[in-house]
């Protein structure tokens, strides 16, 4: 029996250093359950101190959705005043504990989801233990006092903390480590929001605006799939919402979808480019004049100012949302909730109070939408039959504008519905809103594509190889050519009236069989005895060569998988034709050059 598990675990051990897809699957399913266990304590977290805080103590009933309302008890009496010292306490911890332990985490962007983004960019895929402990703790506080954030940012931050962790402990390359990183991202998000292929889609698309990373799909989606099943285990696995089935009925209801996303552009530019006008604009200037406890301690009081004032603002909000699909809000209000929603979480994340900006951000786009189903509603009730679907959609539609990520939201609203009814209409909002908002980012460390990416120069320099041919940069002349049956005098003779270092070797049909260097030949250059016994064939190494066809990224492969520092240059056309030599240096020069050519 001992041998039986020792032999099934050596072969284990076998696949997983050989099999590049299974061991993708193991460290997905590794740091999703991992991720799955932190998005339970953070979940329990957040909303265990918002319920002794807010609910108990202040005295605030605020609507939970359906799949999240965990704690009951007695709500406590009516005392608002208490949010605006919740909140302040909440800004200067916050602020105390980032300048004690974690400095540099003030400037990792936008949010968490925006600190894992420019981990993964700039930093090689490392993120600090201390960094994640400190935004995920904190977080905790901003959203339980009431804080405008959400827990998607610092969950998917926490995740990719351990990925990152992992990734350092089992001794992987960088690339590797920026794949596991956002395999940890994937299982905090898919966890948090209990649509596990929606988080993993969103994670490997959200680092870029116009592409996404394939190579994290496989360990994202087992990862989220992991998580998510671990944080059921603990809460349930009904959606978030509490909602009827939504299904697109009638095609004129496009023509509404359409208005609907050209309002969730403008929103969505308002809410940006609110945020990055009070984040740079007031409190970033203050940081420099009070320091960073008091900037946030100042965030927290006014966001609490405004929390005591309009309840609705308080915390992430998705109960509002919840209310907003079941139709129980007026359109005043949710007019009025989207423009305080907006300055509420720009005066808690833009001080630099920790949380995420995607909850607020659905919160904003589905509030967005209901406005435009609402008021489609009562001017045409006949083609309008379910206004809240436009919350569904306003909300994926939004997110994909400002965040340049289309898939994985639409793929979470489809969870969200628990079906795939609103498809046509979610993909068609999404595409416009995606194209109105082009020029917008929601995160400051997003970049286009992965050749604009630190992190895939090298794929970059692949790229340029690839598009660069042979023929264009190789050396071309006459190269002096050694029989297979040349004797070492007679290759020494070749030698002294050459200037190359690489002599291709013919075989009995013409053809290149070896390639002798002037390197193999100094080794036996003083053994006398050697000399008339010793033919080229004895010498050559393997043959390898190129043709002008080839391009400089096959060629360069071969260079460094041989330590040649010249290859024969063969005639595509007749194989036993050497019309040149290329060197290393050929192809470093071209590399040098290609990007001025491009230019």
């Amino acid at each position: 029996m001992f041998n039986f598990i020792k032999q099934v675990w050596k072969e284990s051990l076998n696949v997983y250093k050989i099999v590049a897809n299974a061991r993708w699957l193991i460290l997905g399913t590794i740091t999703g359950a991992l991720s799955g266990v932190a998005a339970i304590l953070f979940f329990a977290g957040v909303e265990g101190v918002k319920f002794i805080l807010l609910h108990s103590f202040a005295g605030i009933e605020m609507p939970a959705p359906a799949g999240e309302e965990i704690f009951h008890g007695i709500l406590g009496p009516y005392r608002p005043w208490l949010i605006p010292i919740f909140t302040t306490c909440a800004g200067l911890i916050t602020g105390w504990l980032i300048v004690k332990f974690a400095p540099k985490c003030i400037e990792g962007g936008t949010d968490g989801t925006d600190s894992m983004i420019k981990a993964f960019h700039y930093n090689d895929g490392l993120i600090k233990p201390i960094v994640a402990f400190i935004r995920g703790a904190t977080s905790i506080l901003t959203i339980g006092t009431g804080g405008s954030a959400g827990r998607e940012g610092p969950i998917s931050l926490i995740g990719a903390g351990i990925g990152s962790y992992l990734a350092q402990k089992f001794k992987l390359s960088p690339q590797e480590r920026r794949l596991l990183l956002l395999t940890g991202a994937a299982g905090g998000l898919g966890a948090i929001f209990r649509a596990p292929l929606g988080g993993a889609l969103t994670a490997v698309e959200v680092i870029y605006r116009e592409d996404f990373e394939a190579e994290a799909i496989l360990p994202a989606v087992t990862s989220s799939v992991v998580a998510y099943t671990i944080f059921t285990l603990a809460f349930g696995s009904e959606p978030i919402f509490g909602i009827p089935r939504f299904i697109f009925h009638d095609p004129r209801e496009l023509l509404f979808y359409a208005a609907l996303a050209f309002f969730c552009a403008f929103t969505g530019q308002f809410y940006v480019k609110t945020f990055y006008f009070i984040k740079y604009k007031i409190f970033w200037p203050l940081k420099n004049k009070l320091g960073i406890p008091l900037t946030l301690g100042l965030g927290g009081l006014t966001m609490g100012i405004l929390g005591s004032i309009f309840p609705n603002l308080l915390s992430g909000g998705y109960g509002w949302l919840e209310m907003a699909m079941l139709g129980k809000l007026s359109i005043l209000t949710m007019c009025l909730i989207l423009i305080g929603k907006t300055i509420a979480t720009s005066l808690t994340l833009g001080s630099g109070m920790s949380g995420g900006m995607f909850a607020p951000a659905l919160f904003v786009g589905g509030m967005s939408g209901g406005i435009i189903g609402f008021m489609g509603q009562n001017l045409y009730p006949e083609i309008i039959t379910q206004p809240g679907a436009f919350v569904l959609v306003g909300m994926a539609a939004f997110f994909a504008g400002i965040a340049n990520a289309p898939i994985g939201p639409l793929i979470m609203v489809c969870e969200f519905s628990q079906g795939y009814g609103l498809l046509a209409p979610l993909m068609l909002s999404s595409a416009i809103c995606l194209v109105l908002n082009r020029n917008v980012s929601l995160y400051e460390n997003q970049v286009h594509n992965k050749f604009e990416s630190p992190a895939h120069i090298d794929d970059a320099t692949i790229n340029i190889l690839e598009n660069l041919k042979v023929k264009d940069y190789y050396q071309p002349k006459k190269v002096g050519t050694f029989e297979e049956g040349s004797s070492f005098r007679a290759m020494l003779d070749v030698v002294a009236h050459s200037n190359d270092f690489y002599f291709p070797v013919r075989g009995e049909d013409d053809t290149i069989t070896g390639i002798v260097s002037v390197q193999d030949l100094r080794r036996i250059l003083f053994e006398d005895v050697l000399g008339d016994l010793l033919v080229a064939k004895d010498v050559a190494r393997k043959a390898v060569t190129v043709t002008t066809e080839d391009n400089l990224y096959t060629t360069l492969v071969k260079f460094l998988e041989t330590n040649f520092g010249q290859l024969p240059v063969l005639d595509p056309q007749d194989k036993t034709k050497v019309l040149g030599l290329i060197s290393r240096e050929d192809v470093f020069k071209a590399l040098h050059r290609a990007p001025k050519k491009i230019a």
